[in-house]
Protein backbone atom coordinates (compact mmCIF):
# COMPACT_ATOMS: atom_id res chain seq x y z
CA UNK A 1 0.00 0.00 0.00
CA UNK A 2 1.27 3.65 -0.41
CA UNK A 3 2.25 5.33 2.41
CA UNK A 4 0.83 8.43 3.32
CA UNK A 5 0.62 10.44 6.66
CA UNK A 6 -2.20 11.60 8.42
CA UNK A 7 -2.53 13.71 11.50
CA UNK A 8 -5.16 13.47 14.14
CA UNK A 9 -5.55 13.99 18.01
CA UNK A 10 -3.81 10.98 20.28
CA UNK A 11 -7.00 8.73 21.66
CA UNK A 12 -5.44 8.03 24.72
CA UNK A 13 -7.52 10.46 27.02
CA UNK A 14 -11.04 9.36 25.41
CA UNK A 15 -11.81 6.61 27.66
CA UNK A 16 -11.13 6.77 31.27
CA UNK A 17 -9.83 3.42 31.56
CA UNK A 18 -6.63 2.82 30.71
CA UNK A 19 -5.25 -0.47 31.60
CA UNK A 20 -6.96 -3.47 29.16
CA UNK A 21 -9.57 -5.72 31.09
CA UNK A 22 -8.40 -8.90 32.53
CA UNK A 23 -10.02 -12.11 34.29
CA UNK A 24 -10.85 -11.53 37.45
CA UNK A 25 -13.02 -14.64 38.43
CA UNK A 26 -16.53 -15.13 39.58
CA UNK A 27 -15.57 -13.35 43.06
CA UNK A 28 -14.61 -10.41 41.56
CA UNK A 29 -16.46 -6.96 42.44
CA UNK A 30 -16.12 -3.74 40.78
CA UNK A 31 -13.80 -1.01 42.69
CA UNK A 32 -12.13 1.93 42.05
CA UNK A 33 -8.62 0.96 40.97
CA UNK A 34 -10.36 -2.30 38.76
CA UNK A 35 -13.95 -0.59 37.75
CA UNK A 36 -14.45 -3.39 34.99
CA UNK A 37 -13.03 -7.07 34.48
CA UNK A 38 -14.24 -9.98 33.53
CA UNK A 39 -15.93 -13.05 35.83
CA UNK A 40 -15.75 -15.87 33.19
CA UNK A 41 -13.84 -14.88 30.00
CA UNK A 42 -10.27 -16.00 30.28
CA UNK A 43 -8.75 -16.06 26.97
CA UNK A 44 -6.53 -18.92 27.75
CA UNK A 45 -8.88 -21.22 29.61
CA UNK A 46 -9.34 -24.44 27.56
CA UNK A 47 -13.16 -25.58 26.83
CA UNK A 48 -13.01 -28.51 25.14
CA UNK A 49 -9.46 -29.02 23.34
CA UNK A 50 -9.09 -24.95 22.54
CA UNK A 51 -8.49 -21.88 24.35
CA UNK A 52 -11.63 -19.98 25.51
CA UNK A 53 -10.44 -17.21 23.07
CA UNK A 54 -10.08 -19.50 19.94
CA UNK A 55 -13.25 -21.12 20.84
CA UNK A 56 -14.87 -17.75 20.34
CA UNK A 57 -13.36 -15.60 18.13
CA UNK A 58 -14.65 -12.38 19.29
CA UNK A 59 -14.82 -8.89 16.88
CA UNK A 60 -15.88 -5.65 18.06
CA UNK A 61 -17.85 -4.06 15.10
CA UNK A 62 -16.90 -0.83 13.61
CA UNK A 63 -20.37 0.48 12.20
CA UNK A 64 -22.33 0.66 15.80
CA UNK A 65 -19.37 1.68 17.58
CA UNK A 66 -18.06 4.12 16.00
CA UNK A 67 -19.88 5.22 13.01
CA UNK A 68 -23.18 5.15 14.58
CA UNK A 69 -23.78 8.96 16.24
CA UNK A 70 -27.24 8.27 18.38
CA UNK A 71 -29.98 9.48 15.96
CA UNK A 72 -32.90 8.45 15.92
CA UNK A 73 -36.22 9.45 14.32
CA UNK A 74 -37.39 12.03 16.88
CA UNK A 75 -33.88 13.11 17.94
CA UNK A 76 -30.24 14.19 16.81
CA UNK A 77 -26.71 13.42 17.50
CA UNK A 78 -26.59 12.27 21.14
CA UNK A 79 -23.42 10.53 21.64
CA UNK A 80 -21.51 13.36 20.19
CA UNK A 81 -18.02 11.85 19.61
CA UNK A 82 -14.92 13.97 18.39
CA UNK A 83 -15.05 12.88 15.16
CA UNK A 84 -18.36 13.70 14.41
CA UNK A 85 -18.17 16.83 14.67
CA UNK A 86 -19.01 19.10 11.64
CA UNK A 87 -16.33 21.33 10.07
CA UNK A 88 -13.70 18.91 10.89
CA UNK A 89 -11.22 17.41 8.20
CA UNK A 90 -12.61 13.91 7.36
CA UNK A 91 -9.69 12.01 7.05
CA UNK A 92 -8.01 13.70 10.30
CA UNK A 93 -11.33 12.49 12.05
CA UNK A 94 -11.65 8.95 10.37
CA UNK A 95 -7.76 8.73 11.12
CA UNK A 96 -8.59 9.85 15.09
CA UNK A 97 -11.57 7.20 14.81
CA UNK A 98 -9.51 4.45 13.77
CA UNK A 99 -6.78 5.42 17.20
CA UNK A 100 -9.88 5.36 19.40
CA UNK A 101 -11.02 1.84 18.05
CA UNK A 102 -7.44 0.73 18.46
CA UNK A 103 -7.72 1.90 21.78
CA UNK A 104 -10.92 -0.09 22.34
CA UNK A 105 -10.04 -3.20 20.97
CA UNK A 106 -6.61 -2.99 23.62
CA UNK A 107 -8.78 -2.63 26.21
CA UNK A 108 -11.45 -4.96 25.77
CA UNK A 109 -8.53 -7.66 24.59
CA UNK A 110 -10.74 -8.32 21.57
CA UNK A 111 -9.05 -10.49 19.42
CA UNK A 112 -10.61 -9.26 15.87
CA UNK A 113 -12.63 -6.64 14.40
CA UNK A 114 -14.92 -6.24 11.20
CA UNK A 115 -15.83 -3.01 9.71
CA UNK A 116 -17.55 -2.01 6.05
CA UNK A 117 -15.29 0.52 3.87
CA UNK A 118 -17.59 3.70 4.50
CA UNK A 119 -17.34 3.13 8.38
CA UNK A 120 -13.58 3.46 8.17
CA UNK A 121 -13.42 7.18 5.97
CA UNK A 122 -15.22 9.61 4.28
CA UNK A 123 -16.97 9.27 0.81
CA UNK A 124 -14.89 11.28 -2.12
CA UNK A 125 -16.28 12.90 -4.97
CA UNK A 126 -15.62 9.84 -7.23
CA UNK A 127 -15.63 6.26 -6.31
CA UNK A 128 -11.45 6.71 -7.05
CA UNK A 129 -11.17 9.26 -4.24
CA UNK A 130 -13.54 6.76 -2.31
CA UNK A 131 -11.38 4.15 -2.39
CA UNK A 132 -7.86 5.78 -1.74
CA UNK A 133 -9.82 7.16 1.36
CA UNK A 134 -10.56 3.54 2.46
CA UNK A 135 -6.87 2.41 1.46
CA UNK A 136 -5.16 5.49 3.47
CA UNK A 137 -7.19 4.21 6.73
CA UNK A 138 -6.03 0.71 5.79
CA UNK A 139 -2.38 1.64 5.83
CA UNK A 140 -3.40 2.69 9.44
CA UNK A 141 -5.13 -0.08 10.18
CA UNK A 142 -1.74 -2.70 8.72
CA UNK A 143 0.44 -0.64 10.94
CA UNK A 144 -1.69 -1.02 14.11
CA UNK A 145 -2.64 -4.46 13.48
CA UNK A 146 0.82 -5.69 13.04
CA UNK A 147 1.74 -3.32 16.35
CA UNK A 148 -1.26 -4.99 18.23
CA UNK A 149 -1.82 -8.17 17.05
CA UNK A 150 -5.43 -7.50 16.42
CA UNK A 151 -6.64 -9.19 13.50
CA UNK A 152 -9.59 -8.80 10.84
CA UNK A 153 -12.29 -11.20 11.37
CA UNK A 154 -14.25 -9.54 7.73
CA UNK A 155 -14.68 -6.74 5.75
CA UNK A 156 -17.84 -5.44 3.31
CA UNK A 157 -18.82 -2.69 1.57
CA UNK A 158 -22.02 -0.65 2.01
CA UNK A 159 -24.37 -0.51 -1.10
CA UNK A 160 -27.11 0.69 1.13
CA UNK A 161 -26.54 4.22 2.81
CA UNK A 162 -26.15 6.05 -0.32
CA UNK A 163 -28.84 7.96 -2.43
CA UNK A 164 -27.65 5.58 -5.51
CA UNK A 165 -28.54 2.33 -4.15
CA UNK A 166 -31.89 3.39 -3.04
CA UNK A 167 -33.43 0.69 -5.58
CA UNK A 168 -30.75 -2.01 -4.66
CA UNK A 169 -26.75 -2.28 -5.52
CA UNK A 170 -26.65 -5.77 -7.42
CA UNK A 171 -30.46 -5.62 -8.45
CA UNK A 172 -30.83 -2.04 -9.36
CA UNK A 173 -32.33 -1.49 -12.77
CA UNK A 174 -29.35 1.03 -13.64
CA UNK A 175 -26.55 -1.28 -14.73
CA UNK A 176 -24.23 1.83 -14.64
CA UNK A 177 -24.98 1.43 -10.34
CA UNK A 178 -23.98 -2.54 -10.78
CA UNK A 179 -20.84 -1.24 -12.00
CA UNK A 180 -20.12 1.41 -9.61
CA UNK A 181 -21.03 -1.46 -7.07
CA UNK A 182 -19.19 -3.88 -7.91
CA UNK A 183 -15.83 -1.53 -8.68
CA UNK A 184 -16.44 -0.75 -5.01
CA UNK A 185 -16.59 -4.41 -3.60
CA UNK A 186 -13.66 -4.87 -5.58
CA UNK A 187 -11.66 -2.67 -4.06
CA UNK A 188 -12.74 -3.90 -0.31
CA UNK A 189 -12.42 -7.63 -1.48
CA UNK A 190 -9.06 -6.64 -2.22
CA UNK A 191 -7.83 -4.67 0.89
CA UNK A 192 -9.59 -7.56 2.97
CA UNK A 193 -7.48 -9.70 1.52
CA UNK A 194 -4.18 -7.90 1.90
CA UNK A 195 -4.83 -7.04 5.78
CA UNK A 196 -5.25 -11.23 5.78
CA UNK A 197 -8.90 -10.61 6.94
CA UNK A 198 -10.02 -14.28 7.37
CA UNK A 199 -14.09 -13.31 5.77
CA UNK A 200 -15.73 -11.23 3.02
CA UNK A 201 -19.54 -10.87 4.04
CA UNK A 202 -22.08 -8.99 1.46
CA UNK A 203 -25.22 -8.10 3.32
CA UNK A 204 -28.05 -7.05 0.40
CA UNK A 205 -29.37 -4.44 2.55
CA UNK A 206 -31.49 -2.65 -0.40
CA UNK A 207 -31.54 -6.43 -2.54
CA UNK A 208 -35.23 -6.46 -2.50
CA UNK A 209 -38.38 -4.35 -3.21
CA UNK A 210 -40.92 -2.10 -2.05
CA UNK A 211 -43.54 -2.76 -4.50
CA UNK A 212 -44.09 -5.60 -7.12
CA UNK A 213 -45.43 -2.88 -9.09
CA UNK A 214 -41.97 -1.76 -10.55
CA UNK A 215 -39.86 -4.90 -10.02
CA UNK A 216 -38.97 -7.73 -11.90
CA UNK A 217 -37.87 -10.00 -9.41
CA UNK A 218 -36.92 -12.69 -12.26
CA UNK A 219 -34.38 -10.17 -13.73
CA UNK A 220 -33.46 -8.77 -10.20
CA UNK A 221 -32.35 -12.46 -8.75
CA UNK A 222 -30.76 -12.99 -12.45
CA UNK A 223 -28.67 -10.07 -11.55
CA UNK A 224 -27.82 -10.51 -7.75
CA UNK A 225 -26.67 -13.89 -9.17
CA UNK A 226 -24.22 -12.67 -11.57
CA UNK A 227 -23.28 -9.80 -8.87
CA UNK A 228 -22.25 -12.81 -7.08
CA UNK A 229 -20.40 -14.99 -9.53
CA UNK A 230 -18.04 -12.47 -10.05
CA UNK A 231 -17.03 -11.94 -6.19
CA UNK A 232 -16.01 -15.39 -5.75
CA UNK A 233 -14.69 -15.31 -9.26
CA UNK A 234 -12.38 -12.43 -8.22
CA UNK A 235 -11.98 -13.93 -4.67
CA UNK A 236 -10.00 -16.80 -6.66
CA UNK A 237 -8.30 -15.04 -8.74
CA UNK A 238 -6.82 -12.88 -6.33
CA UNK A 239 -5.83 -15.63 -4.24
CA UNK A 240 -7.92 -14.97 -1.06
CA UNK A 241 -8.76 -17.82 0.96
CA UNK A 242 -10.80 -16.56 3.08
CA UNK A 243 -14.76 -17.40 3.00
CA UNK A 244 -17.14 -15.44 1.23
CA UNK A 245 -20.75 -14.59 3.35
CA UNK A 246 -23.86 -13.50 3.37
CA UNK A 247 -25.84 -12.19 6.09
CA UNK A 248 -29.72 -13.18 6.20
CA UNK A 249 -32.05 -10.54 7.14
CA UNK A 250 -36.23 -10.73 5.95
CA UNK A 251 -36.88 -7.14 6.10
CA UNK A 252 -35.70 -4.02 7.02
CA UNK A 253 -34.49 -1.27 5.36
CA UNK A 254 -36.71 -2.82 2.47
CA UNK A 255 -40.18 -4.46 2.75
CA UNK A 256 -38.98 -7.96 1.44
CA UNK A 257 -34.88 -8.79 1.00
CA UNK A 258 -34.12 -11.44 -1.31
CA UNK A 259 -31.76 -12.32 1.08
CA UNK A 260 -34.80 -13.55 3.77
CA UNK A 261 -33.32 -16.56 5.72
CA UNK A 262 -30.89 -19.43 6.05
CA UNK A 263 -32.90 -21.23 3.75
CA UNK A 264 -34.10 -18.70 1.02
CA UNK A 265 -30.13 -18.04 0.60
CA UNK A 266 -29.59 -21.55 0.08
CA UNK A 267 -32.18 -21.65 -2.28
CA UNK A 268 -30.50 -19.21 -4.15
CA UNK A 269 -26.91 -20.18 -4.15
CA UNK A 270 -28.25 -23.62 -5.14
CA UNK A 271 -29.91 -21.91 -8.39
CA UNK A 272 -26.63 -19.98 -9.30
CA UNK A 273 -24.62 -23.14 -8.07
CA UNK A 274 -22.66 -21.23 -5.60
CA UNK A 275 -23.65 -23.70 -2.35
CA UNK A 276 -20.19 -24.89 -2.58
CA UNK A 277 -18.45 -21.04 -2.39
CA UNK A 278 -20.70 -19.21 -0.24
CA UNK A 279 -21.23 -18.83 3.40
CA UNK A 280 -23.98 -17.56 5.94
CA UNK A 281 -23.10 -15.01 8.22
CA UNK A 282 -26.18 -15.20 10.96
CA UNK A 283 -27.37 -12.84 12.94
CA UNK A 284 -29.89 -13.26 15.90
CA UNK A 285 -32.41 -10.19 15.80
CA UNK A 286 -32.44 -11.06 11.96
CA UNK A 287 -33.30 -14.58 12.60
CA UNK A 288 -35.69 -13.36 14.83
CA UNK A 289 -37.38 -11.02 12.09
CA UNK A 290 -37.46 -13.76 10.19
CA UNK A 291 -39.95 -15.59 12.30
CA UNK A 292 -36.91 -18.33 13.82
CA UNK A 293 -35.09 -18.88 16.46
CA UNK A 294 -31.18 -17.59 16.34
CA UNK A 295 -30.48 -21.78 16.50
CA UNK A 296 -32.77 -22.69 14.08
CA UNK A 297 -30.95 -20.91 11.68
CA UNK A 298 -27.62 -21.88 13.24
CA UNK A 299 -28.37 -25.92 12.89
CA UNK A 300 -30.11 -25.49 9.48
CA UNK A 301 -26.76 -23.67 8.03
CA UNK A 302 -25.00 -26.47 9.90
CA UNK A 303 -27.20 -29.15 7.92
CA UNK A 304 -27.34 -27.41 4.46
CA UNK A 305 -23.26 -26.93 4.51
CA UNK A 306 -23.08 -23.29 4.65
CA UNK A 307 -22.57 -22.10 7.99
CA UNK A 308 -20.14 -19.59 8.28
CA UNK A 309 -20.01 -17.04 10.90
CA UNK A 310 -22.49 -14.96 13.46
CA UNK A 311 -23.38 -11.52 14.15
CA UNK A 312 -23.92 -11.79 18.06
CA UNK A 313 -26.80 -9.46 19.43
CA UNK A 314 -30.63 -9.55 20.54
CA UNK A 315 -33.51 -7.80 19.51
CA UNK A 316 -36.30 -6.42 22.41
CA UNK A 317 -39.16 -8.99 21.94
CA UNK A 318 -41.63 -6.12 22.32
CA UNK A 319 -40.41 -4.28 19.18
CA UNK A 320 -40.99 -5.68 16.04
CA UNK A 321 -37.47 -4.32 14.13
CA UNK A 322 -33.76 -4.63 14.72
CA UNK A 323 -32.87 -3.29 17.89
CA UNK A 324 -29.35 -4.54 17.70
CA UNK A 325 -28.49 -4.72 21.39
CA UNK A 326 -25.80 -6.28 23.10
CA UNK A 327 -26.99 -9.90 24.28
CA UNK A 328 -27.58 -10.38 28.09
CA UNK A 329 -29.84 -13.71 27.36
CA UNK A 330 -27.69 -16.55 29.10
CA UNK A 331 -30.06 -19.79 27.93
CA UNK A 332 -30.65 -18.55 24.63
CA UNK A 333 -26.27 -17.24 23.61
CA UNK A 334 -25.75 -20.98 25.30
CA UNK A 335 -28.45 -22.95 23.04
CA UNK A 336 -26.82 -21.14 20.15
CA UNK A 337 -22.89 -21.90 21.19
CA UNK A 338 -24.10 -25.34 21.69
CA UNK A 339 -25.33 -26.23 18.58
CA UNK A 340 -22.24 -24.31 17.38
CA UNK A 341 -19.79 -26.24 19.29
CA UNK A 342 -21.80 -29.70 17.93
CA UNK A 343 -21.25 -28.99 14.74
CA UNK A 344 -17.69 -28.37 14.74
CA UNK A 345 -16.94 -24.83 15.90
CA UNK A 346 -15.84 -22.19 13.46
CA UNK A 347 -13.59 -22.17 10.76
CA UNK A 348 -13.19 -19.27 9.84
CA UNK A 349 -15.83 -17.52 11.27
CA UNK A 350 -16.14 -15.99 14.46
CA UNK A 351 -18.82 -14.21 17.11
CA UNK A 352 -19.17 -10.41 16.23
CA UNK A 353 -21.05 -7.95 18.33
CA UNK A 354 -23.05 -6.72 15.90
CA UNK A 355 -24.88 -4.69 18.64
CA UNK A 356 -24.96 -0.81 19.86
CA UNK A 357 -25.27 1.23 22.70
CA UNK A 358 -29.02 2.61 23.58
CA UNK A 359 -29.39 6.20 22.82
CA UNK A 360 -28.66 7.38 26.30
CA UNK A 361 -25.79 5.82 26.98
CA UNK A 362 -23.54 8.44 25.78
CA UNK A 363 -20.50 8.14 28.83
CA UNK A 364 -17.22 6.87 26.24
CA UNK A 365 -16.99 4.14 28.81
CA UNK A 366 -20.47 2.81 27.67
CA UNK A 367 -18.42 1.27 24.88
CA UNK A 368 -16.03 -0.95 26.85
CA UNK A 369 -18.61 -1.69 29.01
CA UNK A 370 -21.37 -2.87 26.89
CA UNK A 371 -18.57 -5.23 25.04
CA UNK A 372 -17.63 -6.09 28.13
CA UNK A 373 -20.69 -7.34 29.54
CA UNK A 374 -21.53 -9.48 26.05
CA UNK A 375 -17.89 -10.92 25.84
CA UNK A 376 -18.54 -11.97 29.39
CA UNK A 377 -22.17 -13.44 29.03
CA UNK A 378 -20.81 -15.42 25.98
CA UNK A 379 -17.80 -16.30 27.88
CA UNK A 380 -20.12 -18.05 30.58
CA UNK A 381 -22.26 -19.14 28.30
CA UNK A 382 -19.57 -21.30 26.31
CA UNK A 383 -19.09 -23.06 29.94
CA UNK A 384 -22.60 -23.79 30.04
CA UNK A 385 -22.51 -25.50 26.57
CA UNK A 386 -19.30 -27.56 27.22
CA UNK A 387 -20.98 -29.10 30.37
CA UNK A 388 -24.60 -29.78 27.78
CA UNK A 389 -21.64 -31.17 25.28
CA UNK A 390 -19.55 -33.11 28.25
CA UNK A 391 -22.39 -34.56 29.88
CA UNK A 392 -23.66 -36.26 26.61
CA UNK A 393 -27.51 -36.56 28.25
CA UNK A 394 -28.79 -34.27 25.41
CA UNK A 395 -26.92 -35.76 22.41
CA UNK A 396 -27.95 -39.21 23.93
CA UNK A 397 -31.58 -38.35 23.92
CA UNK A 398 -31.44 -37.03 20.39
CA UNK A 399 -29.83 -40.69 19.39
CA UNK A 400 -32.12 -42.68 20.94
CA UNK A 401 -35.08 -40.88 19.55
CA UNK A 402 -33.74 -41.25 16.11
CA UNK A 403 -32.28 -45.04 16.62
CA UNK A 404 -34.69 -46.73 14.43
CA UNK A 405 -32.68 -45.12 11.28
CA UNK A 406 -29.56 -46.70 12.06
CA UNK A 407 -31.24 -50.26 12.17
CA UNK A 408 -32.06 -52.02 9.27
CA UNK A 409 -35.20 -50.45 7.86
CA UNK A 410 -33.97 -47.29 8.23
CA UNK A 411 -30.68 -47.98 6.57
CA UNK A 412 -32.17 -49.56 3.78
CA UNK A 413 -34.96 -46.48 3.30
CA UNK A 414 -32.21 -44.20 3.46
CA UNK A 415 -29.79 -46.15 0.86
CA UNK A 416 -32.81 -45.89 -1.39
CA UNK A 417 -33.35 -50.07 -1.55
CA UNK A 418 -37.03 -49.35 -0.39
CA UNK A 419 -39.42 -48.53 -2.51
CA UNK A 420 -43.32 -47.24 -2.03
CA UNK A 421 -44.06 -51.40 -3.50
CA UNK A 422 -41.66 -52.63 -0.87
CA UNK A 423 -42.56 -50.73 2.00
CA UNK A 424 -46.55 -51.47 1.41
CA UNK A 425 -45.71 -55.25 1.29
CA UNK A 426 -43.64 -55.10 4.43
CA UNK A 427 -46.23 -53.37 6.32
CA UNK A 428 -48.85 -55.84 5.08
CA UNK A 429 -46.86 -58.85 5.82
CA UNK A 430 -45.54 -57.74 9.36
CA UNK A 431 -48.86 -56.07 10.03
CA UNK A 432 -46.91 -53.27 11.23
CA UNK A 433 -48.97 -50.90 13.00
CA UNK A 434 -46.30 -48.43 14.91
CA UNK A 435 -47.05 -46.21 17.89
CA UNK A 436 -46.12 -42.99 19.08
CA UNK A 437 -43.20 -41.78 21.40
CA UNK A 438 -42.85 -39.06 23.80
CA UNK A 439 -40.91 -36.43 23.00
CA UNK A 440 -39.86 -35.76 26.20
CA UNK A 441 -39.62 -31.80 25.63
CA UNK A 442 -40.47 -30.92 28.96
CA UNK A 443 -37.74 -32.73 30.35
CA UNK A 444 -35.19 -31.46 27.84
CA UNK A 445 -36.25 -28.26 28.64
CA UNK A 446 -35.80 -28.87 32.28
CA UNK A 447 -32.56 -30.69 31.55
CA UNK A 448 -31.09 -27.75 29.80
CA UNK A 449 -32.15 -25.47 32.70
CA UNK A 450 -30.06 -27.92 34.72
CA UNK A 451 -27.07 -26.68 33.62
CA UNK A 452 -27.44 -22.75 33.50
Amino acid sequence: MKKTKTTAPAAESYFTLKEPLRFEGTRYKPSAKRPMGYRWYDPDRKVLGKRMADQLRFAVCYWHSFVWNGVDPFGGDSFQRPWHAAGGDPMAQAKQKADTAFELFRLLRAPYFTFHDRDIAPEGATLRESNLNVRRIGEVFEKKMAATGTKLLWGTANLFSNRRFMAGAATNPDPEVFAYAAAQVKNVLEMTHELKGENYVLWGGREGYETLLNTDMKRELAQFGRFLTMVVEHKHKIGFKGAILIEPKPAEPTKHQYDYDVATVFGFLKAHGLEKEVKVNIEQNHALLAGHTFEHEIVLAQALGIFGSIDMNRGDEMLGWDTDQFPNNLPQVALALYHILQGGGFTSGGLNFDAKLRRQSIDPDDLIAGHAGAMDLCARALLVAEKMITDGALAAQLEERYAGWNGKLGKSILAGKQSLDSLARLVAATDLEPQPRSGRQERLEQLVGNYL
